[in-house]
């Protein structure tokens, strides 16, 4: 189900990296990396050069996102189990932490994304990507997602400010990129 390919269709991953700016010799954060859907073609796009943190609070699944990177040949991939509070970063290390489906997973949000700040470097930035509360042909039921409007709330109180808003990007998501303020 993760990585249907079928998923591709709405979830966009190049359109959604290439709207990022997302490029060779970056480093980028999955936070929130599940089976690796989203570090799979960020592995590609920061290449050469370039690393992907995939990061999870599962153990099973960092196991297996170091066995899919692996597989895949995808030697600038670095799984990472992280703990529900820190997400064991190197301070000043990141341009992009990217946060796809998984923002409503993290407990005390607003200590998390204070702490987060250390690991971007100048000019980083923090871009979720979470689904909007419509009901909607995919995805998990209303209840299970957090507003738009809830989202920047929350990344404000943490020190960021909301720096760019792709509209229409995708079509089923709402995209929200933030720098520390």
């Amino acid at each position: 189900m993760f990585d249907d390919p079928g998923r591709d269709a709405w979830q966009k991953p190049r359109e959604v990296i290439a709207a990022l700016g997302i490029g060779p010799g970056m480093t980028v954060a999955d936070l929130g990396a599940g089976t690796g859907y989203f570090t799979h073609h960020l592995a590609k796009a920061v290449a050469p050069g370039g690393t992907v943190y995939a990061i999870d609070t599962e153990p099973n699944l960092v196991t297996y996102l170091r066995a899919r990177a692996e597989q895949e040949g995808a030697a600038n991939v670095t799984p990472v189990l992280a703990s529900a509070d820190d997400p064991r970063l190197p301070a000043a290390a990141v341009d992009v932490v990217l946060v796809v489906d998984t923002f409503h997973h993290i407990d005390q949000r607003l200590g998390y994304f204070q702490r987060l700040k250390r690991v971007l470097r100048p000019g980083g930035r923090v871009a979720i990507i979470d689904w909007r509360i419509d009901q909607l042909p995919v995805g998990p039921p209303p209840d299970h997602k957090i507003a738009r409007e809830q989202v920047i709330e929350e990344m404000e109180a943490a020190g960021y400010r909301l720096a760019q808003e792709p509209a229409k990007l995708l079509p089923y998501h709402y995209v929200l990129v933030f720098e520390p303020s």
